[in-house]
């Protein structure tokens, strides 16, 4: 897990150094949308999950879809031997994920496969929210 905290660590510099220039607070449909994303992993799908998030980082900045910053991920422990990953990171508009291309979709279920639900949570859960403090 020390590559996870290392890159949760680097991410949150970014985050911290970026301030929060890309705060939606407007909350149109063709406005940057925030978003909290939390992944329970499966036992033993870590580094796989990493993997595909490092994959699907690759794809929404390729299309396009996402702000370089901020990009947030770390990791937890939950239920004491479980994980569970947060990403944070923003949508250039809110109708992106609605229309995600087929590469996006196809990691989507990739990342569905590796995560379960734990505890009344789905496998993966997240919604719009809004990056407060700053520089």
């Amino acid at each position: 897990m020390n590559g996870i905290k290392i890159t949760g660590c680097l991410f949150g510099a970014l985050l911290l150094a970026s301030g929060c220039s890309t705060m939606n607070t407007t909350g149109g449909k063709g406005d940057p949308e925030t978003v909290m994303i939390t992944y329970h992993v499966k036992a033993g799908k870590e580094a796989e999950l990493q993997a595909a998030l490092a994959s699907a980082w690759h794809i929404y900045t390729t299309e396009h879809l996402v702000f370089a910053e901020p990009h947030l991920v770390v990791w937890a422990a939950e239920d004491g031997d479980k994980t569970r990953f947060v990403e944070i990171f923003t949508w250039r508009s809110h109708s992106a994920p609605d229309h995600a291309p087929d590469a996006v979709k196809k990691i989507w279920e990739q990342e569905q496969a590796l995560c379960e639900a734990r505890k009344g949570h789905t496998a993966i859960e997240g919604g719009e929210v809004e990056l407060v403090g700053g520089k």
